[in-house]
């Protein structure tokens, strides 16, 4: 099955005809040379940008020499009023500060702690999608919900219904679908003093959203004063101190980094959970042998050792993160002159890795437009995914929740199809474009029935 994806623009095109269009969806700004180029370079007056598709200078520049090429400032403009300073946007000294107190809270043994909230979250979608049987569904509405519903259980122990939990998602709803991935207004050679304009409503969602957070974290310092907090993810991380310092995140990076976690975490659990979706009911034979496994393997209380043995759902979780990875692109800054390709690269030029166009490219996926969860089982299908699969980044910057991701994925879209059948019967195809994450273009409708 041909999973859908955005037609290309043309081969050449006017600066300002690139920046609309760019403004509309990154990816359909993007030509169709793209998806067998190794590179491209990109010239404006304003700056200079190269995407890499070349496996091997995409090891330079995540894995080898991370420290030459840090995290772009131009994306930091466009995330800031929302993620401060994250360990999302960070460098240097700061950002290995930031993951010292974050890593240990995603640590192996703390994701096994994390199972009966991920499961509790999972059995609630569930059930609100069992509530509208015969009717068509949005399920990226569906999705967002879920994935919001685990952050907040694994972070805070409370559910989506909670009052504070309820307000950070509706008005990160907002927030998601005024926001582009990169802000333009970034790309222009200003300095660092003059303001940068975002969007109506950006702002006001952003203070919304942190200042429901600061609530929450503050609660939670008072808890764990008095010894009564819960052990959750939250909980570990505020009371992680920095193995080199000794120092605790205070009461404003806390709200920084939640920020992050809520983005990350929900964000891109949501994007690839409601294409996992579609994807199985375009594909219904491929989705009655996931659910199948599910009921074999899950039964009616599922242990967190079950979700080792969900093989298929995770292969299937895996194509979905390869065709439609949830950050589809990720910039980098090159902080001294360099050569790729044997072409010059200036200081300061943009370092674009595309997973978008990566997990797509022709050179090095056979069928790279084709829906085939059985390539992961394949020899040539895992030396694809070992040299160019790079949904959560790659090297020391690569996200600490990828382990959580790929419980909660799974987890999620086993126990949705064990109990519910998808189809798309009646509904139009999505299309794919780029934001924050990658959504569909006007939503996935699906009709939902109880799996016989």
């Amino acid at each position: 099955m041909i999973a859908p994806k955005p037609a290309s623009r043309p081969d050449k095109v006017s600066l300002l005809r690139y920046l609309r269009l760019f403004r509309a969806d990154i990816l359909s700004a993007q030509p169709a040379r793209l998806y067998r180029a190794w590179m491209a370079e990109f010239r404006t007056p304003f700056f200079r940008s190269y995407l890499c598709n070349d496996p091997d200078l995409i090891d330079r520049v995540l894995k080898e020499c991370p420290a030459d090429f840090p995290k772009s400032d131009r994306v930091r403009e466009g995330l800031r009023p929302l993620l401060g300073r994250s360990v999302f946007v960070t460098n240097g000294a700061e950002w290995s500060r930031q993951r010292r107190i974050i890593d240990p809270a995603f640590a192996g043994g703390r994701l096994h702690q994390t199972f009966p909230a991920m499961l509790g979250a999972a059995d609630s979608a569930r059930d609100r999608m069992a509530a509208r049987v015969g009717t068509v569904v949005e399920v990226e509405e569906e999705a967002s919900h879920a994935a919001a519903d685990v952050i907040f259980r694994t972070l805070f122990s409370i559910p989506i219904e909670h009052q504070a939990a309820s307000g950070v998602f509706h008005a990160f709803r907002r927030y998601q679908r005024a926001q582009p991935l990169l802000n333009l207004a970034a790309f222009l050679p200003l300095p660092r003093w003059v303001p940068r304009f975002h969007r109506p409503g950006i702002g006001r969602a952003a203070r919304e959203i942190r200042g429901l957070i600061a609530r929450l974290t503050t609660e939670r310092a008072t808890e764990i004063a008095a010894g009564t907090a819960p052990d959750d993810l939250a909980t570990k991380i505020m009371t992680t101190a920095d193995p080199e310092t000794g120092a605790r995140f205070d009461a404003d990076e806390m709200v920084d980094q939640v920020a992050i976690f809520f983005l990350a975490g929900h964000e891109t659990s949501a994007s690839a959970l409601a294409w996992a979706l579609y994807l199985l009911a375009a594909d219904p034979d491929h989705q009655a042998r996931v659910a199948a496994e599910a009921r074999e393997v899950l039964g009616e209380t599922p242990v967190f050792a079950d979700v080792a043995r969900l093989k298929l759902a995770r292969d299937t979780f895996r194509e979905v993160l390869r065709l439609y990875p949830p950050v589809p692109m990720m910039v980098r800054e090159a902080r001294c002159p360099a050569r790729f390709r044997d072409r010059a690269v200036p200081r300061g030029a943009q370092i674009v890795i595309s997973p978008w166009h990566v997990h797509r490219h022709e050179r090095l996926w056979d069928r790279p437009d084709d829906f085939d969860p059985g390539r992961w089982q394949s020899p040539e299908g895992r030396d694809s995914a070992r040299r160019a699969f790079l949904p959560f980044s790659a090297g020391p910057r690569v996200c600490p929740g990828a382990g959580f991701a790929m419980i909660e994925g799974p987890l999620l879209l086993a126990l949705l199809v064990r109990d519910l059948e998808f189809s798309t019967e009646g509904t139009p195809p999505p299309v794919p474009v780029a934001h924050l994450t990658v959504r569909s273009q006007a939503g996935i409708p699906l009709r939902v029935s109880v799996r016989q």
